[in-house]
């Protein structure tokens, strides 16, 4: 039995086919953790057994994990939260339900950054990091996939791409760093989850085919699109401004600006790409099939 929790989110519905198609070969029957069963499309509902609540509450990761060879853990962004509660304040009920069912294997989303200079001041990166520890600290297997920032945060960027040519981030202009498609992420979720052959505790980076900066990204998009493109960098005071100004909680936005100033500091180019380490979907393959659609609409 194999466990999904967010099976509706950005990996989790990448993730759920993949798992769909090949379970069934491998033996593993699959139980998914969902607040709303609605939101599952209905060929998905009739080949999973359905756990209703949130994998936050104890009472429901104990229903969940009951008869679980392998989790896949992912935990939902809460910004009325601290980061400390977001990350490892959600997972300690999932912690004790792993252990006391005895679960083997747990697939975890994390971030890149352990070992770096910056990783203890890293804001959101600090917490996930250390909600891996806490996981680690069960006794399950586990694999925590490391992770650099998703293609799929460009969509946030949708409307001013699209009115004004303009998208904006925090990080040098031209510093290159390691992007992600979410595709990717739920591929090697899906190898691990299924290949259990492994054991102990490590990172699983996962960092795109190139290192891409804002203004690689802005020529992409130019091109792709037909018109010009541009990068703005936003000061971090800036974006504190904005982000405490649509409500979120004052810690958790400024995980968040830890985080940005951290990945500016090189937080995410720790680790080298490798065969192992790379993922296949290039930015200019995800700007056509998904950006594209969603600016030129």
């Amino acid at each position: 039995m194999i466990v999904i929790t967010g099976p509706t989110g950005n990996i989790g519905r990448h993730l759920l086919p993949l798992l769909l198609e090949s379970a069934p070969a491998a033996g593993e029957e699959l139980r998914v953790v969902v607040r709303d069963p609605a939101r599952l499309p209905d060929a998905v509902r009739e080949h999973v057994e359905v756990v209703i609540g949130s994998h936050g509450d104890a009472g429901t990761v104990d229903r969940a994990f009951e008869g679980a060879n392998a989790v896949f853990w992912l935990v939902p962004p809460d910004a009325s939260l601290s980061p400390e509660d977001a990350y490892c304040g959600f997972t300690r009920p999932a912690a004790k339900a792993l252990a006391a069912h005895g679960v083997g294997h747990v697939v975890g989303v994390s971030a890149l950054g352990r070992g770096t200079p910056v990783a203890d001041r890293a804001g959101l990166v600090t917490a996930s990091l250390a909600m891996d520890d806490l996981i680690a600290g069960t006794g399950v297997a586990y694999r925590a996939l490391a992770n650099p920032s998703f293609f799929e945060n460009l969509l946030e960027e949708a409307d001013s791409i699209r009115e004004k040519g303009v998208f904006t981030d925090t990080v040098d202009a031209d510093r290159k760093t390691p992007l992600v498609a979410v595709a990717d992420i739920a591929a090697v979720a899906a190898g691990l989850l299924l290949d259990r052959s492994w054991s102990g505790t490590d990172g699983v980076p996962v960092l795109g085919p190139q290192d891409l900066s804002p203004n690689d990204l802005a020529r992409v998009m130019t091109k792709q699109f037909g018109r010009p493109v541009r990068y703005e960098r936003q000061t971090l005071d800036d974006l504190h401004t904005t982000l405490v100004g649509y409500g979120l909680n004052e810690t958790f936005v400024r995980g968040i600006v830890d985080m940005k100033r951290a990945k500016d500091d090189g937080l995410d180019t720790g680790v080298a790409r490798t065969p192992d380490t790379a993922s296949p979907s290039t930015f200019e393959q995800w700007c056509a099939r998904t950006l594209r659609p969603a600016v030129l609409s």
